[in-house]
């Protein structure tokens, strides 16, 4: 029972990902809310792993704030919160391009995030908790298939590494998760294509498997690959030459330092 006592919110708990990490939390003696759009499917997950069930459209910031209380209210706090809903993009620049349905995907796959964390901190500062975001190896490698859920992807990484040691500082732990291709809808048009190029589909156990063990020893702003054939682990980023002195020396730059008053 390793997460009893734990509550823990998941967003697109209903199905994929989401679903499978809401039974294995569960499974591992965790209170889960299931936080999705699929009433139907989102409300027989709850029931299955013992939960609650909150419609929750991770868009609206009032949505996530409502989840996170509905864990409060009903659990008594809050441990862990999976930031896993998301959609594929299916267009690009061209002729295709789509500003609404745009704007549909950046707001579920980012703000979602944005939104979630949030939302969630003041609950998970109170009992040292846990952020896990659904990333992509698309967020860590070129996509040209799908440039804007690169795009999109990319940012969460950029979030978590950035909101690392910001938040460690504050007793919260932040990762990302970063599967290539799972078995979920989002690859559902393109399947095939995967498939007959030879690319491994990844299980969603593998996936909960990635994210079971970022929540057992993640550390401050990792990002992890999860990748067929070979064991899940933090991604190594290339040493950028960052902010530096004259003299070479790297410049660690705050939060604080970074907030702009009118004198």
């Amino acid at each position: 029972m390793e997460f009893a006592g734990k509550v823990a919110l998941v967003t697109g708990g209903a199905n994929g990902i989401g679903a499978g990490l809401a039974r294995r939390l569960a499974a591992g003696g965790a209170s889960v809310v299931v936080a999705d759009v699929d009433d139907e499917r989102g409300a027989a997950v709850a029931d299955e792993v013992g939960g609650a069930y909150t419609r929750c459209d991770v868009r609206d910031p009032a949505a996530s704030a409502a989840a996170v209380e509905l864990a409060v209210s009903r659990f008594g706090g809050l441990d862990l919160a999976v930031l896993n809903a998301g959609i594929g993009t299916g267009f690009g620049l061209g002729d295709d391009f789509d500003p609404g349905r745009y704007r549909d995907v950046m707001g579920i796959n980012l703000d979602g995030v944005v939104y979630g964390v949030h939302a969630a901190l003041p609950a998970l500062r109170e009992r040292g908790g846990r952020i896990v975001a659904t990333a992509s190896m698309a967020g860590l490698m070129p996509m040209p298939m799908d440039p804007l859920y690169g795009a999109n992807k990319a940012a969460v990484v950029g979030l978590v590494r950035g909101l690392g040691p910001l938040l460690a500082a504050e007793g919260v732990t932040v990762n990302a998760v970063c599967p290539s291709f799972a078995d979920t809808g989002i690859i559902s048009g393109f399947r095939d294509t995967l498939e007959s190029a030879g690319m491994p589909v990844l299980g969603v156990d593998d996936v909960v498997d990635a994210f079971v063990s970022v929540l057992r020893s993640g550390q401050p702003g990792e990002c992890w690959f999860v990748q067929a054939g070979r064991p899940s682990a933090p991604f190594r980023f290339p040493n950028p030459p960052g902010p530096r002195t004259a003299s070479g020396e790297r410049v660690t730059l705050r939060h604080d330092a970074l907030t702009n008053e009118e004198s």
